[in-house]
C-alpha cells in the first residue's frame, strides 16, 4: 500500500512543478523589466532542476514509463516545422 501512496504522491509532486514551470515560464515572457525577467528565468531553472529530480526519481522506480520515438516520425516533425518556419 505504502508503495501506491508513494507513487501517487510523486505523481502529484511532478504535476504540479510542471504546472509551476509553466508560470514561472510565463512570467518570464511577460515580464516588463530585466530584474524580473531574470527573477523568473532563476526560479524557473530552480522549478526545471526539482522537476527533473522527481522525474528521475519515478523512472527509477518505474513509476513513470517513457518510449523511444521512431526516427522517421522525428524526420517527418522536422521537416513540418522547418516548412512552416520557411513560409
Amino acid at each position: 500500500m505504502q508503495n501506491s501512496q508513494d507513487k501517487n504522491l510523486m505523481q502529484d509532486i511532478l504535476m504540479l512543478e510542471k504546472g509551476v514551470c509553466d508560470l514561472y515560464m510565463h512570467g518570464s515572457i511577460e515580464s516588463s523589466t530585466q530584474n524580473i525577467n531574470q527573477a523568473f528565468k532563476s526560479a524557473l531553472n530552480e522549478s526545471l532542476c526539482m522537476q527533473d529530480t522527481v522525474y528521475q526519481q519515478m523512472k527509477s522506480k518505474g513509476w513513470y514509463q517513457t518510449e523511444q520515438a521512431e526516427q522517421e516520425k522525428i524526420d517527418t516533425l522536422k521537416q513540418k516545422f522547418s516548412n512552416q518556419m520557411m513560409g
